[in-house]
């Protein structure tokens, strides 16, 4: 099997495991950890796991001008990202975070046009202005069953979340061309424990472990392990083989999974608000992602 076809598995595979995770993590969230204390053993957890895994790889050497890029991907991709996306969940629902993920594509276009000076087309505006559109309304709009405490402003925080993550995948893109995976992802989250920190070490103490059920227990493994350190492994050797907006489209998928984990457990269900905004997110990422006509560019 090819490189590239390992690549696509393994993107696959993340959007599966991310797709499950927004109700795992729910189950988790704000019940019994509060969500900065959960990002702080979330990221304490897998910086112990790429250190350890770092022994046994093969060692490389950091350029010295490379570490304000993997300092600036670990506010994007760790610090910022998970405290924004984690508080928006405890906040929100499932499945509404799923929709609401999926405009990362259009975001990383965005940005990319901005950072790398990419022309932009008629049709990739169009789209990216429909994908606000249908954002927008599920923010103002969105409802959601359950323990949804506040679902306008988790809606936003997981939007912003989308967009930190939209700057993450184009940071690291110069890193995964230059170093081995295991050589700066161990220094990406060093350095996003030590932004963490501050925000979930209050939060972290005060948690109750003795009254945790050990089915959160197993929750909160799968969150670190898997969701956290095996998630960002395949990201990382996925990149290595697509580009950044490839990798950003197979969240497309998270909210059809999201959407069959979350209503076969009853934790979400769906709306006419969620479904209107998914069509226009769709629609938009849809006009992102086809094939351009190069007379029409702008």
């Amino acid at each position: 099997m090819s490189k590239r076809n390992l690549a696509l598995i393994g993107a696959t595979i993340v959007s599966i495991i991310y797709g499950v995770t927004f109700t795992i993590a729910k189950d988790v969230m704000p019940l019994y950890i509060d969500a900065y204390g959960f990002i702080l053993l979330r990221v304490g957890g897998s910086v112990l796991l790429f250190w350890l895994v770092w022994l046994f790889m093969p060692k490389e050497k950091i350029m010295r001008s490379d570490f304000p890029r993997i300092i600036a991907a670990a506010f994007f991709g760790v610090a910022f990202n998970m405290l924004t996306f984690f508080k928006g969940l405890s906040l929100t629902s499932p499945i509404s975070a799923a929709v609401i993920m999926v405009s990362t594509p259009m975001i990383v276009l965005a940005l990319s046009a901005i950072i790398i000076k990419e022309r932009m087309k008629i049709r990739m505006i169009l789209g990216i202005l429909l994908g606000l559109v249908g954002t927008g309304f599920l923010i103002l709009y969105g409802k959601s069953i359950g323990n949804a405490t506040n679902a306008g402003l988790g809606n936003f925080l997981v939007l912003v979340n989308a967009i930190s993550y939209g700057f993450y995948l184009i940071l690291v893109k110069k890193l995964m061309n230059k170093y081995n995976a295991f050589t700066f992802v161990k220094w990406i989250y060093l350095f996003g424990f030590i932004m963490v920190l501050p925000f979930g070490w209050r939060e972290f103490e005060v948690v109750n472990w003795s009254a945790i059920p050990d089915a959160i227990v197993w929750k909160i493994a799968f969150v670190v392990v898997i969701s956290t350190f095996l998630t960002y492994l395949l990201n990382l050797l996925s990149m290595k083989e697509l580009k950044p907006t490839t990798v950003a489209v197979f969240i497309y998928l998270q909210p059809l999974f999201a959407t069959v984990f979350a209503i076969g457990l009853g934790k979400d269900e769906l709306s006419l608000v969620k479904i209107i905004s998914a069509i226009l997110i769709f629609i938009g990422v849809y006009l992102v992602s086809s094939p351009q006509n190069p007379k029409k560019e702008i």
